[in-house]
């Protein structure tokens, strides 16, 4: 079996992109008034101009896996969890329900709090309406005639609003006895979303799941190994992660292109979350986990080392976040390829492969997107072009003539 190819695309961004101001304001004149039809029109129009923008922004710079920046949702997860039956969207959550060593829950609490969570309150099924396929059908109505088909759309986890609820709090003991159960409503949730995606032409998604690089940080180890109200080890928590996923894209995994985006935070200010490497969950998660792509943050040693890449199997690719979206801060070309061809070295390595079979399932991309959050990194709209322009260019250059 070999790796799939376009997608992935040599030159790949994560999904956001900074908004633009107007778009912005116009969110926030929304938001003010709720119940304004005006302004819920302005804001839809403000929105259709910006994403018209992007995308031909996206495809004047020579990317194919284009998307409308994510710039029709406040965060990078979107709506799915808050349009399905058994969930309900808490605005305040009591800090109570949180494992607050969890380094997003932990983040949180610098700014007073998780502001919003979702939580299951009953029985969960799907309604029938996808929270995202608008989103998919006004970027691909955009492209090129030779390109349809070829955007990405970015969705969340299906483990998403499980890792930070204290043992006993991710769902009522009287609707799911255990994670099985309630894993098996999310996957066939999943199914039903996917179902609707598939029939709308999405053929490439990227799913994002921080929750994957917390299980490498110290600070969750430790703060788990003290909470004696766990009843399992990180370990089995992982697989019941892995098999969560499984479940969750079996019906579509043959038909579609799946990645996993892991990174380690992407907050307001460029704030991160986690550090620690890949290590820890690397064999389980390469060898594992029914994706074809894993998108992974290597921008800084808070990722630690290409080590993890011995594991990956010779049928899968690596999307290579060399490049930080954080800052203007531009990196040394050079310096890039000289890093990716050392990723390629243990891949070779661990698959048994020529260095050449191994850079052939590699892609280059930024460590995470530009704006997981709507307000966006710490980094100039001219520096996140040249951030875009910088990781094309290194593609073009290790792979020449490729999309």
């Amino acid at each position: 079996m070999s790796a799939p190819r376009n997608p992935p695309f040599r030159a790949e961004h994560l999904g956001s992109l900074l908004r633009p101001r107007d778009l912005l304001a116009a969110r926030t004149a929304a938001a003010a008034a709720p119940d304004d039809a005006a302004a819920a029109a302005a804001l839809k129009d403000a929105e259709d101009r910006a994403v018209a923008d992007i995308v031909k922004t996206q495809l004047d710079l020579g990317y194919s896996a284009v998307s409308d920046g994510e710039y029709r949702r406040g965060v990078f997860w979107g709506s799915f969890f808050q349009t399905l039956d058994g969930f309900t969207e808490v605005q305040n959550p009591p800090l109570s329900l949180f494992r607050t060593y969890v380094p997003d829950i932990a983040g949180f609490l610098e700014k007073g709090g998780p502001g919003q969570s979702c939580l299951c309150t009953g029985r969960i099924a799907h309604r029938g309406a996808s929270s995202f396929v608008a989103e998919w059908q006004a970027v691909d109505a955009l492209l090129p005639a030779d390109r349809k088909g070829q955007g990405k759309l970015t969705i969340i986890a299906p483990p998403w609003y499980h890792l930070r609820y204290k043992e006993g709090h991710a769902y009522p003991k009287d609707v799911y006895a255990n994670d099985k159960e309630y894993f098996d409503d999310i996957a066939k949730a999943f199914h039903t979303e996917l179902d609707i995606l598939y029939e709308a032409g999405v053929r490439n998604i990227q799913i994002d799941d921080p929750n994957f690089a917390y299980f490498c940080s110290e600070k969750m180890i430790e703060g788990w190994a003290a909470d004696t109200s766990n009843t399992q080890t990180l370990d089995e928590l992982l697989d019941t992660y892995i098999s969560a996923y499984n479940a969750a894209l079996s019906r579509h995994k043959d038909k579609m292109h799946f990645g996993v985006h892991i990174c380690r935070g992407n907050f307001r200010g460029s704030r991160h979350f986690s550090e620690g490497g890949y290590d820890r969950i690397a064999a389980k998660l390469f060898q594992k986990l029914d994706v074809a792509t894993y998108y992974l943050e290597y921008d800084t040693e808070r990722a630690g080392s290409f080590e993890p890449l011995l594991h990956l199997p010779k049928h899968k690719n690596v999307v290579l976040g060399v490049v930080s979206t954080k800052f203007d801060d531009l990196e040394d070309k050079a310096a890039l390829r000289a890093r990716v061809e050392l990723a390629a070295d243990y891949m070779a390595r661990g698959a048994g492969t020529s260095m050449d079979e191994a850079l052939g399932r590699i892609s280059v991309s930024g460590q995470c997107g530009f704006a997981s959050h709507e307000e966006g990194n710490s980094i100039s709209w001219d520096g996140m072009i040249n951030k875009l322009k910088l990781v094309r260019e290194l593609a073009d250059d290790i792979w020449p003539s490729q999309p």
